[in-house]
Order: C-alpha cells, then sequence, then structure tokens
C-alpha cells in the first residue's frame, strides 16, 4: 500500500468489497465467553453421546475397532463438527449465533474453510488441552479481541447486532457530471478507493497543504483507473468526488439490473 494510502487508513478501519469503510466493533471479553460456554456445552454434549455410543459399541465388537471408532468420533466431535458450521454459516457457531457474533476475516469479509479449519484446529489446543488459559490471554491483550486461532488464521470475531453509520457519500460536482457520464472508469483497488472516501470525508479538517499533496497523489493514483483525464483546471477533490460518485452509480446500477434478472429467472417470466 502506497503512503498517502496507509497515511488515511486506521487500526480500526475494515473494507467490504465494495470498498465500504465500516467500523465493525470487536466482541467483547464476555461476550466471547459466554459464547464460548454455550459452545462448550454443546460439544459435551457430543462427547457424552459419542462416549456412550463407543462403549455401547465396544461390548458387541473389537477392542482395537473400537478405539479406532472413538478417535474417529472425538475428530468429528473437536474439528469437523466446528469447520462444518462455521463454514456454512459464514463465520457462526451455535453460541455465535446465541450471542449475536461472527467471525471473519480482518479485512471484513466472510470466512471460508480454511479459516475455520485453522481455528479449529489450533482451538483444540487452546481451548480444550490448556483449559482456555492460551485464548484467554491472548484475547484480553489483543486490541481486537483475538484467540491464538485468530492470529493463525487472519480472523477476529465481530458483533453483529450492532447500528453502523457510514459516511455520507461523496456528491457529483455539477461541472464535472457530463465527463463522469462519458469517461471509462474502472474499478479502483480496495485500498485507494477506501483512501479516496476518506479524504473527501476529513477534507475540511485537513490543513491546506497537506490536503492539496494529498489530493495530487490521490488524484494520480486514481488516474491510472481512469481514461480520458478531466476538464483542464479541475481540482483534486472535485475530481476524486466525481469518480467515486460515479462507480458508485454505475455499481447500483449494475446490482439493479442483476436483481432485476433474478426475479424474471425465479418468476419465469
Amino acid at each position: 500500500m502506497s503512503q498517502p494510502e496507509h497515511a488515511m487508513l486506521t487500526s480500526d478501519d475494515l473494507v467490504t468489497g465494495e470498498a465500504v469503510a465500516l467500523d465493525l466493533p470487536p466482541a467483547g471479553l464476555g461476550s466471547r465467553m459466554v459464547s464460548g460456554i454455550i459452545d462448550l456445552v454443546v460439544t459435551l454434549v457430543l462427547v457424552f453421546v459419542v462416549l456412550f455410543v463407543t462403549i455401547a459399541a465396544a461390548l458387541q465388537t473389537d477392542e482395537a475397532l473400537a478405539m479406532v471408532a472413538l478417535i474417529g468420533s472425538l475428530i468429528i466431535v473437536f474439528l469437523v463438527f466446528p469447520v462444518t458450521v462455521e463454514t456454512l454459516t459464514r463465520g457462526k457457531s451455535l453460541g455465535k449465533y446465541a450471542v449475536g457474533l461472527r467471525t471473519v476475516r480482518d479485512d471484513a469479509g466472510p470466512i471460508t474453510f480454511q479459516h475455520a479449519f485453522v481455528r479449529a484446529l489450533i482451538g483444540i489446543v487452546e481451548l480444550y488441552a490448556f483449559a482456555g488459559g492460551p485464548a484467554f490471554f491472548s484475547a484480553l491483550v489483543s486490541t481486537r479481541g483475538k484467540r491464538l486461532g485468530d492470529h493463525a488464521a487472519g480472523t477476529y470475531v465481530v458483533r453483529e447486532r450492532v447500528r453502523l453509520q457510514l459516511a455520507v457519500p461523496p456528491l457529483m460536482p455539477p461541472h464535472l457530471e457530463h465527463w463522469a457520464r462519458t469517461a471509462d472508469i474502472t474499478a479502483l483497488p480496495t485500498g485507494l478507493a477506501l483512501a479516496v472516501r476518506q479524504y473527501l470525508g476529513r477534507l475540511p479538517t485537513l490543513d491546506p497543504s497537506a490536503a492539496h499533496a494529498l489530493g495530487d497523489s490521490l488524484a494520480q493514483q486514481v488516474g491510472r483507473h481512469v481514461a480520458p483525464p478531466p476538464p483542464a483546471g479541475t481540482t483534486p477533490d472535485a475530481y476524486l468526488a466525481a469518480v467515486i460518485s460515479s462507480r458508485r452509480e454505475r455499481d447500483a446500477a449494475r446490482l439493479r439490473r442483476e436483481a432485476e434478472l433474478r426475479r424474471r429467472l425465479t418468476s419465469g417470466r
């Protein structure tokens, strides 16, 4: 990431695939502990069922075969089950669902099988082998409440049931409306789009000289994705606002077309 982009980002800023800056609050230690206790109870119930079935089966079969079945069943309980649940729900265990939490990637995107597998695999050690001690102290010192599995997987847990407030999107400068309508503006890289949004939102509070220098730098980066250039004499802030506004309108129109197409396909018309 370039220096101007990095300067606009803070440790709490997250980016969705649509380059929308969200300040998703990390889950508190208390809510994570409640979620963990619920998951622990579910796991213990499953372990009890597995042991009961295995012992019952051991009375009627070979002891070695029963041991293999027991080990396989425990792997299913401690690894396969949580990985499957979090993968299918895109970041929710039963405990997280009850408390209103979700596991997301560090960039706020939904987790995949790989993330869920790493979290569950390390969770066997930090949560069960060491009774949750490493997970507790890791979450305690982490600014995002990450346990060791989160650090390894590149994830963290957020609260879902909160009201999010996004900054007001920049408006299209009237004198650039015709140019923006005919210009070829490709999708901006996520970090660059976020940097532009933050720059425009904080422009009134920036020092004029710093705002001009940063605006020029961002305009040069955005210019690689725009053709033709804006009319002569266009200021960087107006240029950036026109590009961001135009991209938002085009993306919104594309989503409307896709939604209409899906409606027609599903309705059979």
